[in-house]
């Protein structure tokens, strides 16, 4: 099932007075725009304009995928809890409104949550944008947004910001933040190409709805190789949202830690990773069950986040972490030095164990092969999070994407950021979300 997120704000110069709403459709997995909806209203209230950017953008949503789950973030803290059902409504002019909302999607399928004004700048720009140009006796333009541009900026400006640290191969902290830059640079160049292309497709409904890019996807789904997935065609994908356990007191030392050594236990920073995390997932509200690894770090983990989740963890052996043999505990560098040539083996051979009769790549990739088709089985059509560690979520990736073995030592992954995969009834697979950590920043 795909997931949304709606963001909406509606704004009134006088409180009544020159009125217009905004709304934006954001991919819950990957960040991307999807639609974005505003219009000049003319005079009206404060509350008018933001329940009628609610019901735009939960429209815009529903155009895109009626089966899809939408979470709803405002900063009209009345729209929200009159619409969550715990303040009654009793204006009239808001009444029918709010019943308008309530039926875009079943009641099941939106969730509602209030967030501050600073963090709905991109609805707010655009119900802003709407009323400049009711002032100049205009509609809203989608051409002339620039919302969607500012908000590509602000991403991308986020992630240059981050460090930048570096390490061995397959190391699991090394590059990620690089790795983000580029991705997040990748997005606002697509949002500067891409939000011309979708303004120019967009069609105007009710004074200044943006429609959904059906005409584009459909194209898409057209040219698309018979071997690709087929979202409309298979049903629901089982998806599973796959976590890396939080900081141990040997991540940040980059030290192997598989399942073969002390099991280590979360350090204080990777305890507030994990509630971090929790928090984040928790506002998704997209997340039906919760899966771990038997290890300490990652059973830790899973249940920090669980409880913000109000669900239980079901541990499943198959999710454990490698096991590195000799290597448990030792530096990259310190096994360069002492096994060289079990570590040159290794490297080039995925048939090859770390010494002292370790876990291959390739045996690893056999269990998580067993794991995963376990698993869709048991949450067919379902949003499962997955607690786990560097190499099965990597080998997760690479068999999603038909990648060689090598492909592992070209990955990194974060402690506590989050991936996502979904697989379909015809077993092909589509990978969403890879070694995200927007979550863990202040």
């Amino acid at each position: 099932m795909r997931e949304f997120i709606v963001e909406a704000d509606g704004g009134s110069r006088g409180n009544p007075g020159p009125a217009g709403y905004g709304a934006v459709v954001i991919d819950a997995a990957t960040g991307q725009t999807l639609a974005e909806a505003a219009e000049y209203i003319g005079v009206a209230t404060n509350n008018v304009a933001e329940y009628r950017g609610l019901v735009a953008g939960l429209r815009a949503a529903h155009e895109l995928d009626p089966t899809a789950t939408v979470h709803v973030r405002m900063d009209s803290k009345l729209v929200i809890e009159q619409m969550s059902g715990r303040w009654k409504i009793k204006h009239p002019d808001m009444k029918p409104l709010a019943f308008e909302a309530s039926k875009v999607f079943p009641a099941p399928q939106v969730t509602y949550e209030w967030i501050p004004r600073e963090q709905n700048k991109h609805a707010d720009r655009l119900a802003n944008e709407a009323m400049d140009a009711g002032k100049r006796g205009e509609q809203w333009s989608a051409s002339a947004s620039t919302a969607e541009l500012e908000a590509a900026d602000a991403r991308a400006a986020r992630a240059v910001a981050e460090p930048k640290p570096a390490g061995p191969p397959g190391d699991a902290a090394a590059g990620a933040a690089r790795a983000r830059a580029a991705l997040s640079e990748g997005r606002a160049a697509d949002a500067a190409a891409g939000s011309s292309g979708r303004r120019g497709a967009a069609e105007s409904s009710g004074g200044g709805a943006v429609r959904a890019e059906a005409d584009v996807r459909a194209a898409r789904s057209v040219a698309a190789p018979a071997t690709g997935w087929g979202p409309a065609d298979m049903g629901a994908p089982a998806t599973f949202v796959l976590l890396r356990h939080g900081e141990t007191p040997l991540t940040p030392q980059k030290r192997f830690s598989g399942s073969g050594g002390t099991d280590p236990s979360l350090s204080d920073v990777g305890r507030e990773q994990a509630e971090r995390v929790g928090a984040a997932l928790a506002r998704r509200g997209t997340v039906q069950a919760v899966v771990a690894s038997p290890l300490t770090r990652t059973r830790e983990t899973a249940g920090i986040v669980a409880a913000h989740l109000g669900l239980d963890v079901t541990v499943d052996d198959g999710l454990r972490e490698t096991d590195f043999g000799a290597w448990e505990g030792l530096t990259f560098g310190e096994v360069r030095e002492r096994y060289a040539d079990d570590l040159g083996a290794w490297l080039a051979d995925p048939e090859a164990r770390p010494t002292g009769d370790g876990e291959s790549f390739a045996a690893t990739a056999t269990r998580i092969a067993a794991t995963r088709d376990k698993l869709v089985a048991a949450y067919a059509g379902r949003t499962v999070l997955l607690v786990s560690h560097v190499t099965p979520i990597k080998t997760f990736v690479r068999l999603a994407l038909g990648a060689p073995p090598e492909s592992l030592f070209r990955m990194e992954l974060s402690a506590a950021s989050l991936s996502a995969v979904a697989y379909y009834a015809d077993g092909n697979a589509s990978v969403r979300l890879f070694n995200d950590t927007s979550h863990l920043r202040p």
